[in-house]
C-alpha cells in the first residue's frame, strides 16, 4: 500500500503559513512521541528560519519512556528547546511558560536594549493533523479555545489566542507535506491517526504493525491478548488469527473477521492499551534539522 494524503485544503494552509510566519517570535511545534522524526514536517524547518523554536513531544505518555529521553537529548543537540508533555492529561505543561522564555531569551533582550516593553511573545503552533495541536491550546489556556476531535482535519483556519501578557498563540490547521519519499514515514503517520482512515488498507496496516510488535515489543501481544509463542514466532496472519480469537472477532460460521480485529488492534496501540510504544528509532550522532 503507498501511503500518501494531500487533501486540497492543506495547499491553501500551507501558503496561509507561510504568510502568517512573518509575524510571529517563536514556532512551537507539537510531535507525536510515538514517532518525532516521522511527525516532523519537513516545510517548518524552512519556512522557520531565524526564528526560536520549541519542540513539545506530545502524547509522551503513550511512547516509550527511554525513546522519549533519547529523542529529547537529540533533538536538544540540534539546537532546540524541548520538553515532552501529555496535553490531554495536562502533564508537563506548566514547564512550557518558563521554556518559551528561555528560546527567546535573546528576542526579550533585544526587545529591551530597544525600549520595547511588555510586548508578548507572538508564537506559532504548528504541527501535523491530529498530533493534538487544538487539545494543547484549550490545555495551556485552561479554557475551551479551539475544536478539538481524534481525527485529523479539525482545525480549518488560523485564530489567535492571548494566553497572558507575555504570549499569543496562533494555532494553525495541521499539514502534511505533498510526497513522502519514505513510506516507511507514511506508515508510521497511518499507524497514529494522522491520515484519512478511510483511505486505509486496515488490514494491511494491521499487519504492518504486528511485524513490527513482533520484533520489537511482542510483550504488547502477549499480554493484552494472551497470544501463544508459537503464534507470536510465526507472525503475519497467525498473529491477527490470535486477536480474533482473543477477542471473538468472528463472522458467521466462526469465520475471522481480519477487518474488525485490525480496527480493533490499531485502536488498543493508538490509545494505549497495547503499553508505551515508539515507532522509531533515534538516530545517534546523526544530526537532521
Amino acid at each position: 500500500m503507498v501511503y500518501q494524503w494531500y487533501p486540497g485544503h492543506m495547499t491553501k494552509a500551507r501558503r496561509a503559513m507561510q504568510e502568517d510566519i512573518k509575524l510571529i517570535d517563536l514556532i512551537i511545534e507539537l510531535v507525536d512521541a510515538r514517532c518525532p522524526l516521522s511527525s516532523r514536517n519537513p516545510d517548518i524547518d524552512g519556512m522557520g528560519k531565524n526564528k526560536s523554536r520549541l519542540i513539545l513531544l506530545n502524547k509522551s505518555d503513550l511512547a516509550d519512556p527511554a525513546a522519549n529521553r533519547r529523542w529529547c537529548a537529540y533533538f536538544e543537540s540540534l539546537g532546540f528547546g524541548v520538553l515532552e508533555i501529555n496535553a490531554k492529561s495536562g502533564a508537563g505543561m506548566k514547564a512550557i511558560q518558563g521554556k518559551v522564555q528561555e528560546v527567546c531569551r535573546e528576542k526579550l533582550e533585544r526587545d529591551r536594549r530597544r525600549g520595547i516593553l511588555n510586548r508578548p511573545v507572538r508564537a506559532m503552533v504548528a504541527g501535523i493533523p491530529n498530533v493534538g495541536k487544538s487539545t494543547f491550546i484549550n490545555s495551556f489556556a485552561g479554557k475551551a479555545c479551539t475544536k478539538t476531535g481524534n481525527k485529523p482535519g479539525v482545525t480549518k483556519g488560523k485564530q489567535w489566542i492571548r494566553l497572558n501578557k507575555g504570549l499569543e498563540l496562533l494555532d494553525t490547521p495541521g499539514i502534511l507535506w505533498p510526497k513522502f519519499e519514505d513510506q516507511a514515514v507514511g506508515l508510521r503517520l497511518a499507524l497514529i491517526g494522522s491520515m484519512n482512515d478511510e483511505i486505509l488498507n486496515k488490514e494491511e496496516l494491521a499487519l504492518s504493525l504486528t511485524g513490527f510488535l513482533k520484533d520489537r515489543y511482542p510483550a504488547a501481544l502477549t499480554e493484552r491478548y494472551g497470544m501463544s509463542d508459537a503464534a507470536l514466532a510465526e507472525g503475519g496472519l497467525a498473529v491477527l488469527n490470535a486477536v480474533c480469537d482473543s477477542r471473538k472477532c468472528y463472522k458467521k460460521g466462526q469465520e475471522a473477521d481480519y477487518e474488525r480485529a485490525s480496527s480493533l488492534l490499531l485502536e488498543d496501540f493508538r490509545s494505549g492499551r497495547l503499553g508505551r510504544i515508539t515507532l522509531e528509532t533515534c538516530p545517534e550522532g546523526e544530526k537532521q534539522a
